[in-house]
């Protein structure tokens, strides 16, 4: 692997043990040293060695390694608490020693102590300074290069509306998830698979928590079978139930419902009886 010599900060570098001083290990040659404090120092390191570190910067803005990892890096999204708020903004806990700043302009409103919050990690190139953002919307892409209707995508739900989840896509694009849609209950900060259903001609992205078209059947088909194996092997509910007593029991609509249990049958891994399905 090509060992990195300009650091880059908010990230993981690859960097050469250049010297041991009385507080740590000096990582890289001198135009671009980092210090790597004892603390972090894993046992046998010595001069020579390469080692993988987070890079970032201290409280008086001088780079510093440590092996720990940080929930997100520089350029992620990930779901953080509020360890502490101040007058210019919060404090976000990323797994390090430094907590994560947000400043009061990178919060639509503000955050309180405890709340967990979906930001973006980001970096001032001014300042090398590595920091947090709530604005979503604003820090995802809208180049739709390399997406595509009917991909599977990584998920994080960031907001609730009246209309349904909003969600991050694989670390770069913005999605919804409507509720009419969804028969599952998602909350803030929730990771899930999702597929990409329709890209509208205003770069807005709708998501489906099953592949759209047939093919969703075989998800369905399992989930109706486990079911049905965690309740005996029967239940009443068929195909002439209500569509909430169908939602609540197995979390799909009554036409995805009819749609796999006529799957099922065919397949013959259910009967249909007068007063429900059994497995056979």
């Amino acid at each position: 692997m090509e060992i990195t010599f300009m650091l880059i900060i908010g990230s993981y570098n690859e960097l050469v043990v250049q010297r041991e001083s009385t507080v740590g290990f000096y990582l890289n040659p001198k135009e671009e040293e980092v210090l790597l404090p004892f603390k972090y120092v894993p046992e046998g390191l010595k001069p020579g060695d390469t080692i993988t570190v987070f890079v970032y910067t201290d409280s008086e803005d001088r780079p510093v390694a440590t092996t720990l990892k940080p929930v997100a890096v520089v350029g992620e999204f990930a779901f953080m608490t509020v360890k502490d708020t101040a007058s210019f903004g919060a404090f976000l806990d990323w797994g390090l020693e430094k907590d994560l700043l947000i400043p009061n302009s990178e919060m639509p409103s503000r955050f309180k102590k405890g709340e967990k919050h979906v930001v973006k990690v980001c970096l001032d190139e001014e300042s090398d300074r590595v920091f947090a953002t709530a604005r979503i919307a604003q820090n995802c892409s809208r180049y739709m290069a390399g997406i595509s209707e009917g991909q599977r995508v990584e998920a994080l739900v960031y907001g609730i509306t009246e209309l349904g989840y909003q969600a991050v896509i694989d670390n770069s694009h913005c999605g919804m998830i409507y509720k009419n849609e969804t028969f599952e209950k998602l909350a803030l900060g929730d990771k899930i698979s999702a597929y990409i259903h329709r890209i509208r001609d205003d770069s807005k992205i709708d998501l489906l928590l099953k592949k759209p078209g047939y093919a969703s059947v075989s998800q369905s088909e399992r989930k109706v079978m486990e079911i049905l194996e965690g309740m005996g092997g029967f239940t009443s509910c068929h195909d002439k139930s209500s569509p909430e007593e169908i939602k609540k029991i197995f979390s799909m609509s009554k036409k995805e419902f009819k749609k796999t249990v006529g799957s099922l049958y065919k397949s013959r891994k259910i009967k249909i009886l007068d007063n429900g399905i059994i497995l056979t």
